[in-house]
């Protein structure tokens, strides 16, 4: 529904067309590399695959097709992978319908549009304190109820599971897994 309502706003500005919509995040690439567009307008939040991948996909099969991230969540990890991951731009979904297009324009033109709020927070908050493996292993945890189903995804021992899981939850502050998966996720890191 926002996705069908955000193309109905755009396209009622004349110098912008939509020429594809999808579903899913593993759709995206294929979708662009059909319709070939100029700007292409990504959720972070995505089944199949999330907006940074398919951001991360566009930029390395299409480096000419510039991305604005869009979110509800204007989480300060979130702005830091999208920006790593290539994007033009990152904007939250409440902006007005006319800075959604002139977003379009910048973006197309060349420019880095980000919101200014967003900015200044990702600016306080500072990087995820976790290494790439507790990251893997804390996201690994959102699926995956037991420390033996964990460690049989990931091919780890149960005690290399518990001492990754320990430490993001010490880095974070957290006193449960839940928690630290909470916290990591609030803050964009997951």
């Amino acid at each position: 529904m926002v996705r069908g309502a955000l193309a109905s706003l755009l396209g009622l500005e004349a110098d912008i067309e939509v020429v594809a919509q999808v579903e899913r995040g593993d759709e995206v690439l294929a979708a662009a590399q059909a319709a070939r567009p100029d700007v292409a307008l990504l959720d972070i939040e995505l089944p199949g695959i999330d907006g940074v991948t398919a951001a991360e996909a566009l930029r390395r099969e299409l480096p000419e097709c510039r991305v604005l991230m869009l979110t509800t969540f204007g989480r300060p990890g979130y702005l830091r992978r999208a920006m790593a991951a290539g994007a033009a731009g990152f904007l939250l979904k409440d902006a007005p319908a006319d800075e959604l297009a002139r977003a379009v324009r910048r973006a197309l033109a060349g420019e880095r549009i980000v919101d200014p709020a967003l900015a200044a927070a990702a600016l306080s908050e500072g990087e995820s304190p976790l290494t790439p493996r507790e990251h893997e292993v804390l996201a690994a945890a959102r699926v995956h109820a037991t420390v033996a189903d964990i460690a049989g995804e990931l091919h780890l021992s149960q005690g290399t599971v518990r001492n990754y899981l320990s430490a993001a939850m010490q880095k974070l502050g957290a006193r449960t897994r839940a928690e630290a998966i909470r916290l990591a996720e609030e803050k964009g890191w997951l």
